[in-house]
């Protein structure tokens, strides 16, 4: 990643119930139960539309773990007035809007994707790397291809998950970039993706991270030609 300048910290509904009677000659007959028990029952399953933020959130995170349609960038698009100018900083404490989601429908179409996903395998090297992060970036909703990433691997690090530059303003303030991707460790804490090492060299976790992060400032990295 860049020199100077780069990677800066980030960032019921209730049913109205009706019963439904015929009337004739001052008699009720009241309309079979069967529908006040699924009006409850549907009424049980809807999630909450909106959501409270808490320390280590992102907008991706929130919109993965909360299944919103649109991904992040939707979620942003409906709380831009709250969040502000920068979808990579988000303040604990506000609260954001969802919309709606059937907690049933939403848990047996994951049940159903986990049952259905099969076991994969991926070789300890580039290839390999890339491939398993594009599996996790995809089971979080962050953009971006493998052409992609390798162009910008190639830039920053040659393809060494080891890569350290120490001479540039970063490691002057002792936050040198790091790995595949070359992320300060500050920058790799904060979009670090659930499921990856907590550790900036680990290959997967680096390209994982390095492309949440440039999803929240470019919109993807293979919008990233250069420095980022």
């Amino acid at each position: 990643m860049p020199p100077k300048g780069k990677h800066r910290r980030p960032k019921q509904n209730p049913l109205a119930r009706k019963l439904a009677i015929a009337g004739t000659g001052g008699a009720a007959l009241a309309l079979p139960l069967v529908s006040a028990t699924t009006a409850g029952a549907a009424e049980t399953t809807v999630a909450p539309t909106t959501y409270s933020v808490v320390a280590g959130d992102t907008l991706s995170k929130i919109a993965a773990e909360h299944s919103v349609a649109g991904g992040w960038q939707q979620l942003y698009a409906a709380n831009k007035s709250v969040v502000g100018a920068n979808p990579s900083i988000i303040q604990p404490g506000i609260r954001l809007t969802l919309g709606k989601a059937p907690k049933a429908a939403a848990t047996t179409a994951t049940a159903v994707q986990a049952v259905a996903r099969p076991v994969t395998s991926y070789a300890n090297n580039l290839d390999g790397w890339i491939r398993q992060s594009l599996d996790i970036m995809a089971q979080h909703g962050i953009p971006g291809s493998y052409n992609g990433i390798l162009r910008n691997v190639m830039r920053e690090s040659s393809g060494n998950p080891l890569a350290i530059n120490n001479w540039d303003s970063n490691a002057a303030a002792g936050i040198p970039s790091k790995g595949l991707l070359q992320v300060i460790d500050p920058t790799f804490r904060a979009y670090h993706v659930p499921g990856t090492p907590l550790n900036s060299y680990d290959p997967v976790a680096n390209i994982t991270a390095a492309c949440n992060y440039a999803a929240a400032r470019y919109g993807s990295i293979d919008n990233v030609n250069g420095p980022y």
